[in-house]
């Protein structure tokens, strides 16, 4: 089976109230650890890669190791960037063989955003290649990601008929309090559903993006903190939210600071247990089973793919 697109997933994910998760990958190991959660439930996957993991990792390094994940679980896998900030570096992902790419043009201005989003979904659509576009600005520290609290805002609901229409965008991000990064909210999340609603009744049926969607495990901060760390606490998004909002017109949820986290606390655990240690596969096999714990947790209890890879 070839890598594919995102628009059966969809589809079905919008038809059977579920979503689907967009993991980032950076290493071999996060590959393994993600995808053999995904086989373990039967769920469809969406792997996607950043700025950040392109200049560590080689985007080839990391669509070969995708492709044997394909060839090695039989699952259905979309390959997609994450966070394309210019027409080039989409272009230069598709032409490398992602099935999908991301153009965040939100920190322009609405008509740029629609300008810039078109040329891409009209290179992308002419390779058979699906686009996401993002409509608000999320707070929050992600590789490139970089928005503050001042310059975020919320998605507008009366712009998105326009900006889907104008530029044929495949799927939209959109901001409803999520954020990027691990240290998130002081208090408690609180996600605007009443955008979602707003959103859902302006596009019917069209499939929505949750960015910022991590939840903050805490025991994996107690963890992480006990072995020598130092994250102050951090709240995430509640599960039972995004459970909520998988229910409704998301049909992706990404997420990131989670697997960092399992394999930081891990690793860190490992080394004060086993301080003389140095064979990199003695810390990082624990590591890869700490990726497919959360995994499977997020498949099961978040966003209910489990059991979804081939209807």
């Amino acid at each position: 089976m070839p890598l594919v697109t995102s628009t059966k997933m969809f589809k079905d994910a919008y038809e059977g109230n579920y979503a689907i998760g967009a993991f980032n990958v950076n290493n071999m190991e996060i590959i393994q650890g993600v995808v053999a959660a995904a086989k373990a439930e039967n769920a469809p996957l969406i792997l996607q890669v950043s700025a950040g993991a392109r200049k560590y990792a080689n985007p080839i390094y990391l669509r070969k190791m995708v492709e044997a994940a394909v060839e090695e679980s039989g699952l259905p896998i979309c390959l997609h960037l994450d966070h394309g900030d210019t027409f080039e570096l989409c272009k230069e992902s598709i032409d490398l063989g992602f099935t999908s790419v991301m153009i965040d043009a939100s920190h322009h201005s609405f008509a740029e955003n629609i300008k810039i989003t078109k040329n891409v979904v009209e290179y992308a659509h002419d390779k058979g290649v699906v686009v996401e576009a993002e409509l608000g600005r999320l707070a929050g520290i992600e590789d490139a990601v970089n928005v503050s609290e001042k310059d975020s805002s919320y998605t507008d609901p009366d712009q998105v008929h326009e900006f889907v229409t104008k530029t044929g965008v495949d799927s939209l991000a959109i901001a409803i309090g999520t954020s990027h990064g691990a240290f998130k909210f002081k208090g408690e999340a609180k996600l605007r559903f009443d955008i979602l609603v707003e959103v859902e009744k302006r596009l019917p049926r069209f499939p929505i993006v949750l960015h910022g969607a991590s939840s903050v495990p805490q025991y994996l901060v107690e963890q992480i903190n006990q072995y020598g760390g130092n994250m102050p606490g951090a709240k995430g998004v509640p599960e039972e939210m995004l459970r909520q909002a998988s229910s409704m017109a998301v049909c992706k949820i990404n997420i990131d600071s989670d697997i960092r986290m399992a394999v930081t606390a891990t690793v860190r655990k490992y080394f004060a247990d086993n301080p003389s240690h140095f064979d990199p596969r003695q810390y990082l096999g624990p590591a890869r089973q700490a990726v497919e714990k959360i995994v499977r947790h997020k498949i099961v209890n978040v966003l209910g793919c489990n059991g979804k890879a081939f209807i």
